[in-house]
């Protein structure tokens, strides 16, 4: 016997546990401020890591942040030389970004 019934509310199909366990991953690896501001950087294309290290940055700092990002499989790297390039990995690393960026302003936004 159910706890609660909502007969017009059916649960949808769960994604197996391996995907939800992916998923996992990528917010764990969204979920840094700083992670965050690199990721709206390269909105706009790709950059070499010295063009990510602000003011305030140190560029080891950054490299681990890049990192981190690259093994979630957010971002793509190529080396040139002795630069590395990041870009977003695909359109859906900019959607996804730019849904929570909504969702955060739209949630904290001052009535």
């Amino acid at each position: 016997m159910p706890l609660c019934e909502h007969p017009s509310a059916e649960i949808p199909d769960i994604p197996a546990t391996t995907l939800l366990g992916h998923a996992a991953e990528l917010f764990r690896a969204m979920g840094d401020p700083e992670r965050l501001r690199l990721l709206a950087m390269l909105q706009g294309g790709e950059r070499c890591v010295g063009e990510l290290v602000g003011e305030q940055d140190k560029l080891s700092t950054v490299s681990a942040r890049l990192q981190a990002l690259h093994r979630a499989r957010l971002l793509h790297r190529r080396r040139e030389a002795r630069h590395i390039y990041y870009r977003l990995a695909d359109e859906h690393v900019a959607r996804l970004l730019n849904n929570a960026l909504e969702h955060a302003a739209e949630r904290f936004a001052t009535p």
